[in-house]
């Protein structure tokens, strides 16, 4: 059981450093934590790749110390099989809430932990 706790762990870090404007704005540190097979399903419905996010990271939401920052809340994760783990939590940003799930898994070439899948869900007012 220490070795799920442990991956969880290490997903949870992960994920928190890339919702951090550092991270977003630097494509050097945002392609050490996507998958090579990356995808996205954003809140918006649209679908990304991974070269179509790394492009875009740094003027999206959250890019910027001086606007708005997601703030994540309910972050919970299981181990799904040895080195993948799938988050669940729901974040804030500039008034806007969504659910997120995000799938993590780690490389044999020992590149670490990287996002495989994320998918945002807004959350309707009222």
């Amino acid at each position: 059981m220490g070795g799920t706790k442990e991956a969880v762990a290490e997903a949870v870090a992960c994920e928190m450093r890339l919702m951090g404007p550092g991270v977003r704005a630097s494509r050097v540190l945002a392609d050490r934590l996507l998958d090579p097979e990356f995808v996205e399903v954003g809140a918006s419905g649209r679908r990304w790749d991974r070269e179509t996010m790394l492009a875009a990271l740094p003027g999206l939401e959250g890019g910027a110390e001086d606007g708005p920052l997601y703030e994540p809340a309910g972050m919970a994760g299981v181990e799904l099989a040895p080195g993948v783990v799938h988050l669940t939590y729901e974040t804030v940003i500039d008034g806007r809430r969504a659910r997120r799930s995000s799938i993590w898994r780690t490389s044999a070439d020992g590149a670490g932990w990287r996002m495989y899948y994320h998918q945002a869900t807004p959350v309707p007012e009222g």
